[in-house]
């Protein structure tokens, strides 16, 4: 099982900003999951046959051609924000 330390060290990973109560609803949804998943890790699956794909389909994918695009100017007019011709996007890493 996990303790809060735990759930406010995956808060920060993940960049979520919880509150108190937050972290208290995530510890218990973490610690139900895993008890669900150490439940399953007890069940004795040796007469179980192995299943690869329950359904024998194979992807279907489509030829992948250049279709109409936007101008560069159209894209900008879209965009929320542009500078020196780019759109500018908030940072999402810290350095």
């Amino acid at each position: 099982m996990i303790d809060a330390a735990e759930v406010q060290h995956l808060a920060q990973l993940a960049r979520l900003d919880l509150t108190a109560q937050e972290q208290q609803e995530m510890l218990s949804d973490l610690n139900k999951m895993l008890g669900y998943f150490e439940q399953l890790s007890a069940l004795n699956t040796d007469s179980v046959t192995e299943m690869q794909r329950p359904v024998d389909l194979v992807n279907v994918m489509r030829d992948d051609l250049p279709g109409q695009m936007f101008s560069q100017q159209e894209a900008l007019t879209l965009a929320p924000e542009q500078q020196d011709g780019f759109i500018r996007v908030p940072r999402t890493v810290e350095q």
